[in-house]
């Protein structure tokens, strides 16, 4: 007869253990292991199953008394079974980790014979023009949710009629196969889990308790807000249910790209073309702001790729302290072609500039190859 593990062992509690303190262990180990947070990892969901059946048996009474008693052996229990009974409490498998925080550890009131489950949270985008994310914005969205149905209240039953106490469960929501020495429970089959039926259901949801529409609502979309961003609408999503808090609602932004600046976590950068002469002596130069134009300086000697930056000139901070900088990219417009002026021009500044800029390059290769050098062009 096969032997069970030893569940106290298990848990990593005493055989003296109190039952809050099994709770605790269970609680701890089922986040640990839970499939939803070890995606594809067996051995993980082996020790799962392991867990769920120690508590299976540590937290009920009369299993924990005949399991002390019996010296750690079932007669006529056969664990794979009561793996296979115990699991089907569970999306015939495991629950969300969220489902087993909830339903395992007592989160959420009770209603008549069920458990009150908190509604889904719900995601939804909207468009949002470059200027609108930055100053923020009003706008209106229409989300397709499950809501409690208001002719029955969510019930499911006509006005006036109540549900019924399932005779199958008696209102307990669970029913239980006899395995050998132990029973295992699982969902009733003819209340869903429930713990009532309706006999009279409701002309509006049919029996369901709940509804589907449109519902339409005008968000605040703070200022500072980025591509991707997610803003959260407590309370907004589907309804619960068994009397559960409804769950959020989350509006993701998606911004239409800017014609001059590209977002850079808090700041804004564009790229400024300024010409050699401005570069090679300086200059004071008109560029592009939120509000109109700036003046900045370009430093003589300004090399391709310099970044200035006027502070706080940028997008509201969405986490709020002030605001992002504009960074403005200084890229040096070479002139493809040159006039004849030019070119003479170009040819005097090459006579009075003397110089290799690449010496101290080649120097350091050839010290690299050991002092070999190559004369040869390409």
């Amino acid at each position: 007869m096969p032997a069970v593990k030893d569940p106290y062992k298990v848990l990593g509690v005493d055989r003296k253990a109190s039952q809050e303190e099994i709770k605790k262990a269970y609680r701890r180990l089922a986040r640990r292991y839970h499939p939803d947070r070890n995606p594809g990892d067996k051995e993980a969901e082996e020790r799962f199953k392991e867990v769920q059946e120690a508590y299976s048996i540590l937290s009920d009474p009369e299993k924990r008394r005949a399991y002390d008693e019996g010296g750690g052996m079932f007669g006529g229990f056969d664990p794979g079974a009561f793996r296979e009974g115990f699991a089907s409490t569970f999306r015939g498998g495991f629950g969300s980790f969220g489902d087993i925080l909830s339903d395992l550890f007592g989160g959420g009131a009770r209603t008549a014979g069920g458990r009150a489950r908190r509604g889904r949270d719900l995601e939804t985008e909207v468009r949002l023009s470059f200027e609108q994310s930055l100053e923020g914005a009003q706008v209106p969205i229409a989300v397709p949710v499950e809501e409690v149905c208001a002719t029955c209240g969510g019930t499911g039953a006509r006005p006036g009629t109540q549900p019924e106490i399932c005779p199958r469960c008696r209102g307990r929501g669970i029913e239980s196969e006899s395995q050998g020495l132990f029973a295992i429970s699982q969902p009733c089959r003819a209340c869903g889990g429930s713990g009532t039926r309706v006999t009279d259901p409701c002309p509006t949801c049919r029996g369901s308790g709940r509804v589907r529409r449109v519902r339409k609502l005008r968000v605040n979309i703070p200022p500072g807000v980025r591509d991707g961003s997610r803003v959260r609408l407590a309370g907004k999503g589907e309804a619960g249910q068994g009397g559960g808090p409804p769950g959020d609602l989350y509006v993701i932004t998606r911004v239409d790209p800017s014609p001059i600046f590209r977002r850079r976590g808090d700041d804004l950068e564009v790229d400024v073309p300024i010409t050699v002469v401005e570069a090679l002596r300086g200059a004071t130069i008109e560029v592009p702001t939120l509000n109109g134009t700036k003046r900045i300086r370009v430093a003589p000697g300004t090399r391709h790729g310099t970044v200035v930056r006027l502070r706080g000139e940028g997008p509201p901070r969405a986490s709020g302290g002030g605001r992002g900088d504009i960074r403005y990219r200084l890229v040096i417009d070479v002139p493809r072609e040159l006039t004849r002026d030019q070119q003479a021009a170009v040819d005097r500044l090459a006579e009075v500039l003397d110089g290799n800029p690449r010496a101290e390059l080649l120097a350091r290769a050839r010290s690299a190859s050991g002092g070999r050098a190559s004369g040869g062009s390409a």
